[in-house]
């Protein structure tokens, strides 16, 4: 016997996404679905076939992200579409807010509009909050909201790029003065 989680791990690779999507519901319904084992085993799969579809499909349980946006909902969209991981919105770490951060890669986007960070004050304060999270090993890129609208798939193809070299953070990877 093969449990749900492999079940629909294994399925993801062979069948229209729209009966994945049909497969965790009635997994719902019958009370079998478990978020976190699906979670645990698509951690332990990468580079199965059907991984970023399962991915996908369970978005909608994953914890509901909050966002302040327009901006921030919009790249959270685009982050789904394009079958990323979901990012934790307005995330604190280290005393910070995030707008959108993936803990397990220790990487954020900021996303900036001109409006609320257009004072010397707030440029200043930017760099310097982008450079203490460099010295606990968070990196972070800023995408702009005009940038967002004109070109969304260049930012999103660039920005897949950048998490995806990204290596997962183990405790033992921890910067020195984290």
């Amino acid at each position: 016997m093969t449990a749900v989680p492999r079940t629909l791990l294994d399925l993801a690779a062979a069948v229209p996404f729209e009966w994945l999507e049909k497969m965790v519901e009635r997994s719902e319904e019958l009370r079998l679905f478990d978020l976190g084992a699906v979670e645990k085993l698509l951690a332990r799969t990468v580079g199965h076939h059907g991984h970023k579809r399962l991915r996908r499909a369970i978005s909608l349980y994953e914890p509901t992200s909050f966002t302040r946006s327009g901006l921030e909902k919009r790249f959270l969209k685009l982050c789904i579409e394009a079958e990323l991981p979901q990012p934790h919105m307005n995330y604190v770490e280290h005393g910070f807010e995030l707008d959108a951060y993936w803990p397990e890669h220790r990487f954020v986007v900021e996303l900036d509009v001109f409006e609320t960070h257009g004072t010397h004050a707030a440029f200043e304060r930017d760099r310097k909050r982008q450079e203490d999270l460099l010295l606990v090993g968070i990196h972070m890129i800023r995408v702009t909201g005009p940038r967002l609208e004109r070109e969304p798939e260049e930012v999103i193809s660039r920005f897949a790029r950048l998490l995806s070299e990204r290596e997962p953070y183990r405790a033992s990877s921890r910067p020195s003065g984290a």
